[in-house]
């Protein structure tokens, strides 16, 4: 027998089947909405993943897999999908892929990432719990990250760019 969820309850079995599973495609995560009950048609399983973040990283066997962004609020230890990746590893993986550049100015830092990456970039970081970071606001390509020191934009971007490893990309 199949139940009608709210869309709020939907969204809450597909961030928990995203969780506790790789799921690699749409089509697969149907399956397994359906198996506990939830039809949803392709086109709404697509809007319910977009609207909830959802973007597909490498799982570690090199697989691509859904992973979602946390939620405000409290944080929550997003961990990589069946690696058990603490936040500051999960942070660094992320800015590794995703971080284009960082720009400061007195106690803020502008990070340039791909397009649609800066609010996972941000959840990234938000879940890291740096001391030194006050909070982050995110778009589209662009995560302005506050650091709680009034002149501490510039140690804040360089930390964040030597998470990827490389140098001179900070302006």
């Amino acid at each position: 027998m199949t139940v009608p969820l709210t869309k709020a309850g939907r969204h809450a079995k597909i961030a928990e089947l995203v969780k506790r599973h790789k799921v690699k495609s749409q089509p697969e995560l149907a399956r397994l909405l359906a198996e506990g009950g939830v039809e949803v048609t392709q086109a709404t399983l697509s809007r319910d993943l977009d609207e909830l973040g959802a973007m597909k990283l490498r799982a570690d066997d090199g697989s691509l897999v859904y992973a979602l962004p946390g939620e405000g609020g409290g944080r929550i230890p997003l961990t990589r999908v069946g690696s058990g990746e603490t936040p500051a590893a999960r942070l660094r993986r992320v800015a590794e892929e995703l971080l284009v550049s960082a720009e400061a100015s007195a106690n803020l830092v502008i990070v340039r990432t791909p397009p649609g990456a800066a609010q996972f970039l941000a959840s990234a970081l938000d879940h890291a719990d740096w001391e030194s970071i006050l909070g982050t606001v995110a778009g589209d390509d662009t995560v302005l990250v506050i650091s709680r020191d009034p002149t501490g934009g510039t140690l804040l971007a360089e930390a964040l760019v030597r998470l990827t490893d490389r140098r001179g990309q900070t302006a």
